[in-house]
């Protein structure tokens, strides 16, 4: 099939499809990514999808009778499935970061992983809940909603551990007190403070709370730079209607020597309204 024709196939695809998942596979040993250093996580992201999405086009024979409402575009070979003789030698961890307010998203991420990776439970999830409308703070009302949703996930054994992304030592306190299953972690992101704050090292070191350094922006990637993305990816198809739903990225971490075997993004986007 001509490139011509491929494209035409992945845009009758996309223009039918209501739901796009994507799956970059194993950034460890992918050398085909543009940027060998990226300078930052959305800039990682972003060539993830890229290439992701060239790849698809490239490796794909969709059937033109064939028109799926999701849509997942993944590389077969690139898969980082997780063997059942190794599983209780790797630990996978999970950073979510929602995009919109909808706990379902929750679900269907921590399910997707689940499936992609070939376990039953993540050892750990990290939750960055979806930024704030300008004016507005961080509340515990605000995170209940996702926490919930974590704990009964945790309660169903399909987490082992739950997370938290900068939250100070006050809001840690109020969730920690309220929730039901206690977050065992915070990651704080050092670009905002070079040295954590005394008050959350002592309320954490107390109860038992791991605190992790980041480097995520508080918006991973913006829709102008997801659009951008996907139409480079398609080579410049009139992809303008996909808004981004949420982005996992999962690590698979060898306990015994401490290094990553495997890194990769799901992403997921909806179709906006017509």
């Amino acid at each position: 099939m001509d490139p011509q024709n491929m494209n035409s196939e992945a845009k009758m695809l996309l223009n039918h499809a209501k739901i796009l998942r994507l799956h970059t596979g194993n950034l460890v040993n992918r050398s085909r990514l543009k940027k060998k250093c990226p300078g930052s996580p959305s800039e990682e992201l972003q060539d993830c999808i890229q290439a992701t999405l060239s790849d698809w086009i490239s490796t794909t024979k969709p059937s033109s009778k064939d028109f799926p409402d999701t849509l997942d575009c993944s590389i077969p070979q690139a898969t980082d499935a997780v063997t059942p003789e190794e599983r209780e030698e790797v630990k996978v961890s999970v950073k979510l970061f929602l995009c919109e307010s909808v706990e379902s998203s929750i679900r269907d991420a921590v399910g997707l992983a689940c499936q992609t990776l070939a376990v039953s439970q993540l050892d750990s999830v990290i939750i960055a809940p979806p930024g704030l409308v300008e004016g507005d703070s961080q509340s515990l009302t605000h995170l209940q909603p996702a926490w919930e949703e974590l704990e009964a996930l945790v309660r169903n054994q399909r987490i082992a551990a739950i997370g938290t992304s900068d939250l100070d030592k006050d809001l840690l306190e109020q969730l920690y007190n309220w929730a039901q299953v206690k977050p065992s972690s915070n990651q704080v992101n050092l670009a905002s403070c070079c040295v954590m704050p005394p008050d959350l090292t002592a309320f954490a070191k107390e109860f038992d709370i791991q605190l992790l350094t980041h480097n995520d922006p508080k918006e991973l990637m913006s829709a102008a730079t997801f659009q951008e993305a996907v139409q480079e990816g398609i080579q410049d198809l009139g992809i303008s209607d996909w808004r981004l739903e949420w982005v996992l990225r999962y690590s698979i971490i060898v306990k015994s020597r401490g290094i990553i075997k495997s890194k990769g993004y799901l992403v997921s986007a909806r179709k906006g309204s017509p």
